[in-house]
């Protein structure tokens, strides 16, 4: 049977169903002056997963096959079973073996931590914290917008450069959704904040959320039942969450194609949070809009 031919025996093997799209790849230097570049993996994975650790070890050689380089894969484990700790993933036949073991960091291990992240610089660490807190708000909203505003001011009082505040503000924002009632009364707050030396938070973007809802409302009382009233709603709030993004996207990478600007505007709920997330360690556009 061993030596059956080649299309026999890949007659019998079942496909992968998942496709093979890896969260972020980075090429690095090191420290100590050695020339050799290095890549860097990073998966993170919202939920539990059983194939999760094979899908870390493709990754991992498609990544070194391609680019005949060391691949160092870490992963971000964001879901809500403190139990499942994937590290490692093996294969043995007649012989052969071929194992992954790779670092994993479980973000529910830091929600006892919190005044530490509170008190670290890391960009990360705030991220971290919107996470924990978005988790631990659910159907809480006003202990969602006291959690929010906390991050913002914090996002403030770091003394980071615009962009990155703006990039961080853009992730908090889309990852703690509030009401209505709330979120205008956190743009109150906001702009309390920025005393108006500190226009992080732009009036255009501000305005552009306000048209957002206008537009919702006005299409809502135009259909005259309550179906009409919550899809225009809808509709006006994926508009402003929109122009919001095409702003972000905008000042990262420039100006957008209409071909672009037309994925902005017709897209779902689901691919607006998708980009969203996505643009803080985006390189380019393409990577925001990557097929998954």
């Amino acid at each position: 049977m061993l030596f059956a031919r080649a299309g026999r025996i890949s007659s019998w093997i079942a496909p992968i169903q998942w496709k093979r799209f890896a969260d972020v790849l980075v090429e690095v230097g090191l420290h100590n002056g050695n020339p050799r570049l290095i890549y860097v993996h990073v998966e993170v994975q919202g939920q539990y997963d059983a194939e999760f650790a094979e899908r870390m070890f493709v990754y991992n050689y498609r990544l070194y096959d391609r680019y005949r380089q060391p691949v160092a894969s870490l992963a971000v484990l964001a879901d809500d079973q403190p139990g499942w700790r994937p590290d490692h993933f093996s294969l043995e036949a007649l012989g052969c073996k071929h194992q992954l073991n790779f670092p994993i960091v479980k973000l529910l291990d830091y929600a006892e931590q919190i005044e530490q992240l509170e008190s670290c610089k890391n960009p990360f660490t705030l991220v971290t914290l919107a996470h924990l807190r978005t988790r631990q708000t659910q159907k809480l909203p006003q202990e969602r917008f006291e959690a929010k505003l906390q991050l913002i001011r914090l996002l403030y009082q770091r003394g980071w450069e615009r962009q990155q505040i703006l990039d961080l503000f853009a992730v908090l924002d889309w990852m703690m959704r509030l009401p209505a009632n709330l979120e205008q009364k956190l743009w109150q707050e906001i702009h309390t904040i920025e005393g108006g030396n500190m226009p992080y938070v732009t009036s255009i973007e501000r305005m552009a959320l306000q048209r957002g809802r206008e537009e919702g409302i006005l299409l809502g009382r135009q259909e005259g039942r309550q179906e009409g009233r919550q899809e225009g709603l809808q509709l006006g709030k994926l508009e402003g969450q929109a122009a919001i993004l095409e702003r972000q996207l905008q000042r990262r990478f420039g100006n957008l194609s209409p071909s672009i600007q037309q994925q902005l505007h017709s897209a779902t709920q689901d691919q607006l949070d998708l980009w969203a997330e996505r643009i803080l360690l985006a390189v380019s556009v393409e990577e925001v809009f990557k097929l998954d």
